[in-house]
């Protein structure tokens, strides 16, 4: 069995989610074809309301391929019907083709307790029966949609009843309006026949799959790691994995430092001899979703603050790693202050033993590209952290 060091692990991580090749040249149009090579490249697109800086799924975008028609990007992830969006990696945009390899997971949702009251009155056949006759709805367009009962979880009836629908495959996001909001319709409308009438393999195969799909987007990980792609659990990944690798579907292997543990390398994953990246990552990227693998590849120790208090904040509120070449060099809490065109930097933070003036440079560069993309042109650093000072000079 082959150990790997940690650099060529480090190296077909990269190259798998492709960061081994440069961003299209400045002066090409980006289109539905560079839509794809992303899809195709990270099988799973995570979504998140949020919108401090972007929402979540555009970044993953604007790290591989640079700026592009943002409303043609939308049209074609929701309005293609090349993907679905669905609970996958929580909630997420990946390949219609996977549908019928989720559908253990759909047999298996059960009605909570507010669920099954609003089973029992008839209220989930009523939603259902409006949108197969009124075509789709969002919970604000239901003739009765419900009110909230707290600011948190008192969510309204026809949003749980809405989710809990979606979740057992009955309805499906149609789209999403400018504002996010979720427009659901019968999955027979959304989901092509040719993906949602196939005949759904049986669940050890369906595992199997969807670990081999993972493997192919992230090129090398534990059981742990690629579980983690579509959420699956570990004790049935386990020995998924071990019979994909006894039938030489992935090769087992060890990387020194992860303490002996099985690791998976897809057997087309290879390491490109150059890294040309420069780009900021969203929180959702899945290079780095997985806290403890961007803590194993790159030395990389990353949590999100959003909900922690400001007081108890270390980085920031909305801090994206920065990276440069192979490594993560630093971290930005990034804000697009819209109404002023400004894109704030709220703080920013070098790891240690960088060259500071050169990454500095880098992300000065990379903030300027950003904030023209995202139609907040002038870059604003705050002096907060060991980086801002020499940004901001950069910057200036």
């Amino acid at each position: 069995m082959r150990t790997l060091s940690l650099r060529h692990a480090r190296r077909i991580a990269l190259t798998a989610m492709g960061f081994g090749r440069p961003r299209p040249p400045a002066g090409v149009r980006r289109d539905v074809r560079h839509f794809r090579r992303v899809l195709d490249t990270v099988d799973i697109v995570q979504l998140d309301s949020v919108n401090v800086l972007a929402r979540a799924h555009e970044l993953p975008f604007w790290s591989r391929i640079g700026a592009h028609d943002r409303r043609a990007r939308d049209a074609w992830l929701w309005r293609s019907r090349e993907l679905f969006e669905g609970w996958v990696h929580v909630a997420s945009m990946t390949p219609a083709e996977v549908w019928p390899l989720l559908h253990h997971r759909r047999a298996a949702v059960r009605p909570g307790e507010r669920t099954r009251a609003l089973h029992v009155e008839g209220y989930l056949d009523r939603v259902l029966d409006e949108i197969a006759r009124h075509g789709p709805r969002s919970v604000r367009d239901l003739e009765d949609p419900g009110e909230r009962t707290g600011p948190w979880w008192g969510m309204p009836k026809g949003r749980i009843a809405l989710d809990h629908l979606a979740m057992r495959g009955d309805l499906t996001v149609h789209h999403r309006t400018p504002n996010f909001v979720a427009v659901y319709d019968l999955t027979e409308r959304v989901v092509p026949p040719p993906h949602r009438d196939v005949e759904a393999p049986p669940r050890e195969q369906a595992i199997e799959s969807l670990l081999l799909r993972a493997a192919r987007a992230h090129g090398i990980g534990t059981a742990g790691d690629l579980a983690d792609h579509h959420r699956l659990k570990l004790p049935e990944a386990r020995p998924a994995l071990a019979r994909l690798a006894a039938r030489g579907q992935l090769e087992e292997v060890r990387v020194h430092g992860w303490n002996g543990e099985p690791v998976y390398r897809h057997p087309r994953a290879g390491a490109a001899r150059t890294f040309p990246a420069r780009t900021l990552l969203s929180p959702f990227d899945p290079l780095v979703w997985r806290r403890e693998r961007a803590l194993r590849l790159f030395d990389f120790h990353y949590r999100i603050e959003i909900y922690v208090p400001e007081p108890k904040r270390v980085f920031g509120y909305y801090v994206l790693p920065f990276l440069l070449g192979e490594q993560l060099v630093a971290r930005v809490d990034l804000k697009a202050d819209r109404p002023t065109g400004r894109l704030l930097v709220r703080s920013a933070f070098a790891e240690p033993g960088v060259d500071r003036l050169h990454v500095a440079r880098e992300l000065a560069a990379e903030l300027a590209e950003l904030g023209a993309w995202l139609d907040v042109p002038d870059v604003v650093v705050e002096p907060r952290g060991d980086l801002a000072p020499v940004l901001a000079a950069a910057v200036g």
